[in-house]
């Protein structure tokens, strides 16, 4: 297997393979390659990078693996790191790969003009290419759903033992939570943490779509989740997938006042790059419409750009008022969400 074949490590044989993978990593970079790290886990990639590759010339080699392993391996190969781009889910993410000091800056008229600036880093050291919103999802026969409109509502005490979220150190939810003390305060998210721990239906576990599961059979009334796993359910062929759907009702956050927390996919440059110009292409061809429609139709996420998304049950979920805080807030926020979770006792 070559090198830069698009397979998928743990992070233990990640940083195994530190030994051997820089040298043939080196030998086989050449003009018109650009190398990606990513730990964005879909298969429905393939197209964007195929995509890319016929629209430029440029060969994409790749590397995939857990974020914060891919982190870890580019900080240990430091100057010799191969790596143009680090490609990866959630601002967090990318803030911890910034707070480790792996990305340049980038000055780039398309993807300034293209990418909403609350999506993007300030100082152009990544940019966000999708989103996804995190949504509030009710059994309609245990709860009205007129009754939860924000985020806020998850702590009160009339959902007591009726909530089913993931567990805190989950990404998801540190942004979800960092973005809480953004507009809230660090008082104030405290105390919506500890009424959330005190409305569990069960102790955090499994990941998104564990959680509407739980809603829709009554383990629970009320689930937390990200859309895209919703939409996944609502286009399988599988009954017990449409059950779901059937069951729950679909509530898009905080519509009458700040919005629906959003969270990104993004990439940026490495600082060591040693294909700079094609990265860039890259990243300015992930901003094009036709990746962005990729992006909606491949993993049922939400455009950056203002196109409409070629993705009917995407659009059967409706639009919707997004929270505009700048998404780099979420990751310089996760360490102080994870001490509120802790103190909450949110495990």
């Amino acid at each position: 297997m070559s090198p830069f074949s698009p397979f998928k490590i743990g992070s233990a044989a990640l940083l195994a393979l530190g030994t051997l993978l820089p040298l043939s990593f080196a030998q086989s970079v050449k003009a018109q390659e650009v190398n990606i790290y990513s730990s964005r886990h879909y298969q429905t990639d393939e197209r964007l990078y195929s995509d890319f590759e016929k629209a430029t010339g440029i060969h994409v080699n790749r590397l995939e693996g857990g974020g914060d392993a891919l982190i870890e391996r580019i900080s240990q190969e430091g100057r010799n790191s191969p790596a143009d781009i680090l490609l990866t889910v959630d601002a967090g993410m990318l803030w911890r790969a910034e707070d480790a000091g792996l990305f340049q800056s980038t000055r780039s008229d398309v993807l300034e003009d293209r990418i909403p600036a609350h999506l993007r880093h300030p100082k152009g050291d990544w940019f966000g290419f999708s989103s996804r919103a995190r949504l509030i999802f009710v059994n309609k026969d245990l709860a009205d759903p007129a009754s939860i409109s924000r985020y806020e509502d998850l702590a009160d005490p009339e959902w007591r033992g009726q909530i089913c979220i993931r567990s805190s150190s989950n990404v998801y939810n540190l942004s979800l939570m960092a973005s809480l003390i953004a507009h809230l305060g660090e008082e104030k998210a405290q105390d919506w943490a500890t009424g959330v721990v005190e409305n569990f239906a069960r102790k955090p576990q499994g990941g998104d779509t564990d959680q509407l599961r739980a809603a829709a059979t009554g383990e629970c009334a009320i689930a937390v989740a990200n859309s895209y796993y919703f939409v996944r359910l609502m286009q399988s062929d599988d009954p017990a997938d449409q059950e779901v759907v059937s069951k729950l009702a679909v509530i898009f956050p905080n519509q009458d006042d700040r919005g629906t927390h959003v969270n990104i996919s993004g990439a940026g440059i490495v600082k060591n790059a040693p294909n700079k110009a094609e990265a860039r292409a890259f990243l300015e061809y992930l901003s094009s419409d036709s990746a962005q429609r990729y992006f909606a139709a491949g993993n049922n996420e939400y455009p950056v750009v203002d196109i409409k998304a070629d993705n009917a049950s995407l659009q059967a979920l409706g639009t919707f008022k997004a929270d505009d805080i700048n998404v780099s807030v979420l990751g310089k926020n996760q360490p102080k969400a994870q001490q509120l979770f802790d103190r909450a006792g949110w495990r």
